[in-house]
């Protein structure tokens, strides 16, 4: 194998807003991203492959304020969680960072000067601007909501639009309101600062960038097309932000902070800075380097930032420009979208903590993945037949029927002759390209026919049954080695999906390394003793990974656009009251996070006779949008200021009038002609917004 490398490789993903834990949407982009720089790794290639907690912005500002901690305190908090995590799924990053480092806070504004100073795309505009009379401040754009001015789609964000990624200003939304407060913002102006992205140069270069052959993903270019080719063209960016913010000070401009999107990327530089300074690398050599190649793995959600901003940003300050920006879809549950931003679905941690291996959905993600901008489906019954199959059946399979013949058979030496070998030769080429494209997918399937290849030769040599005679013994010593080749090398093309147990195989065959792609033109003469490598999946797991139906609606309350679950209760004649449901344990219960929460709006739902949309704030630094079937019974100035109690861990709901983010508790009588009332629970005074009920 060559010791000299033949491309210089520097990989990201999307850095994570720390605000919270990690969810499954990171670590699916975690895997993704670290299959491919293994792969490179087992190249020969020199990669540095780095990440970084998102730390700016007026979210975690407000959080820390509510924490009664300093931004900088509640940061620190979210990132020591993230090692956990990260080793937990074997993700190799080189280094982890913080775009509030002094790193990110030099490379960012010294980009902003060679905008200002030398590209002269930075000018200055008096803007009206959303402000919160209640919480006196400038309200950031992910703290407005409103009707998209595109679709008309309600409780849409104040810059771009969930249902039909429409792009907008803030004040282009209809009936928008704050989150933080309820209360509809006012219209005050202030000085703004921005980027040129509208000036021809920019267009010029985008087009030209964006447009190379193999740059970006079909779906992607397209997308990209739509913006630069559209009638209103690119608008001018805007990426100042008014004090009090969290963030980065813009240069001569007292009061004036960078939009926390203009320094999340110069995150990547600045981990890979603070890498190399660490490691006694030059950071400047490397990036000026143009063999360099500079990849990103990101979402579909911010297409946008990465394909327009990003690459203009660095084009005109003098730096090096992406080379590709790899885009993903969303994960989902059985059919059901997961949302990044209200940390729903699977959580990584209880997965690890009960005892999942993490090589199992390593494995069924990149059997899901392709170089398409797709969606990516958990399907706990699919992921229990696919790994089962796959992994044990097929794969490990191969190895435990094998490696106990040679080692005491043979004292683990194996024969010296190849007598047969599935088309690992003509097979090779394709698998690498795979990889290399982001096809797991595809790479998986073709070493899944080549593992039932070998399996057909272990059902037709029998080696159990050549051991009954010992006469046998040289054949069956040549089929079993030539089945632990195989195996051999299948381990080298599952080892960037399966690191942990390919680790485990290259000490069986006495290597102790991780293993290479020109291992596979070794041939292994021995193996030691033959370990257990990977169990079944039991599906009790699933179980305990995912809430039960019935055990999510049995406390679920008043929402979306039924009427209330009853409240559990008994009398003597059995008519009004429903009968107890099915006993439960306090594990069951403690699933279900219920908390207090405070209606701060409350308003009538066009087209629908039984719905009110509520304002929720539960005390997590943002407000909650939740239709609830009780207006029957509720005028919406009754319910407004008033504590009420809330499913806060309950997936969001998508509805024709909007997205429900939970539910509210209500009472009512199984028979409603007895009592046809509807009862929202309201807690005693002195309880307050996000208080837990146990």
């Amino acid at each position: 194998m060559s010791t000299t490398p033949s491309r210089k490789l520097f990989v990201t993903t999307a850095l994570p807003y720390a605000n919270g834990a990690f969810h499954i949407g990171h670590i699916m982009e975690y895997i993704q991203a670290d299959i491919w720089v293994r792969f490179q790794r087992m190249q020969g290639n020199e990669v540095h492959f780095v990440g970084a907690d998102d730390a700016h912005g007026a979210p975690i500002m407000i959080a820390a304020e509510k924490a009664g901690v300093t931004p900088q305190e509640f940061v620190a908090r979210i990132a020591a969680g993230r090692k956990q995590y990260l080793d937990g799924f074997h993700i190799s990053f080189d280094n982890w960072h913080s775009t509030d480092a002094a790193e990110n806070h030099e490379l960012s504004q010294d980009i902003y000067r060679r905008l200002r100073d030398q590209a002269k795309l930075i000018t200055t505009k008096t803007i009206e601007q959303f402000f919160d009379p209640v919480k006196n401040m400038f309200l950031p754009d992910r703290y407005i909501k409103g009707e998209c001015p595109k679709c008309g789609a309600k409780d849409q964000y104040g810059d771009s639009c969930e249902v039909c990624s429409a792009v907008y200003a803030p004040t282009d939304l209809k009936n928008p309101y704050s989150t933080l407060s309820g209360a509809t913002p006012v219209l005050k102006t202030s000085e703004h600062y921005f980027f040129q992205l509208s000036d021809p140069k920019c267009v010029s270069f985008l087009r030209e960038w964006s447009q190379e052959p193999g740059r970006l993903q079909p779906e992607v270019l397209n997308k990209a097309k739509e913006w630069l080719e559209g009638e209103e063209g690119l608008g001018d960016w805007d990426i100042s932000r008014d004090a009090p913010y969290f963030g980065i000070e813009i240069p001569d401009a007292p009061g004036k902070y960078f939009y926390v999107w203009l320094d999340a990327p110069v995150g990547y530089l600045a981990s890979l800075k603070n890498y190399f300074d660490k490691t006694g690398r030059d950071y400047t050599a490397f990036m000026n380097d143009p063999t360099t190649e500079q990849y990103h793995f990101i979402g579909k959600d911010i297409i946008y930032f990465h394909t327009l901003f990003w690459p203009a940003m660095l084009k005109f300050s003098g730096l090096k420009v992406p080379n590709n920006v790899f885009v993903h879809g969303f994960i989902t549950v059985s059919g059901e979208k997961m949302s990044k931003s209200r940390g729903t679905g699977i959580s990584p941690l209880r997965y690890l903590d009960i005892g999942m291996n993490p090589e199992w959905l390593r494995y069924y993600i990149a059997a899901k993945l392709n170089a398409k901008v797709e969606d990516v489906d958990f399907n706990p019954e699919d992921f229990v037949a696919r790994v089962n199959s796959d992994l044990i059946g097929k794969y490990v399979n191969i190895a435990s029927r094998a490696a106990g013949f040679i080692t005491k058979r043979f004292g683990g030496a194996l024969s010296p002759a190849v007598t047969w070998s599935p088309r690992f030769a003509e097979e090779e080429s394709a698998i690498r390209e795979a990889f290399e494209a982001r096809e797991y997918g595809k790479a998986i399937r073709l070493v899944m026919a080549l593992a039932d290849e070998v399996n057909q030769y272990v059902d037709t040599k029998k080696p159990w049954e050549l051991a009954k005679d010992a006469a046998n013994n040289q054949q069956l010593q040549e089929v079993c080695s030539n089945l632990l080749r195989a195996f051999f090398k299948l381990s080298i093309y599952l080892a960037p999906i399966l690191p942990a147990m390919t680790r485990k195989v290259s000490t069986l065959f006495g290597i102790e390394r991780d293993l290479t792609w020109a291992d596979l033109q070794n041939a292994p003469s021995a193996i030691g003793t033959f370990e257990h490598l990977m169990q079944r999946v039991d599906p009790k797991m699933l179980d305990a990974l995912f809430e039960l139906p019935e055990q999510a609606t049995a406390l679920t309350g008043a929402g979306a656009d039924s009427t209330p679950a009853a409240a559990q209760g008994n009398s003597e004649d059995g008519g009004a009251m429903e009968t107890i449901a099915p006993e439960i344990k306090i594990d069951d219960f403690a699933k279900i996070d219920l908390r207090i929460a405070k209606i701060v709006n409350c308003e009538h739902v066009d087209g629908s006779d039984k719905l009110l949309r509520l304002t929720l704030d539960v005390g997590e630094g943002r407000m909650r949008n939740v239709f609830s079937g009780i207006k029957s019974s509720y005028k919406p100035e009754d319910l407004v200021g008033k504590l009420t109690v809330m499913v806060a861990n309950l997936a969001p709901r998508k509805m024709k009038f909007g997205m429900s983010e939970g539910m509210v508790l209500a009472a009512s009588a199984a028979d409603e002609k007895s009592n046809p009332g509807i009862y929202v629970l309201n807690p005693w005074p002195g309880a307050e917004p996000g208080m837990r009920v146990r």
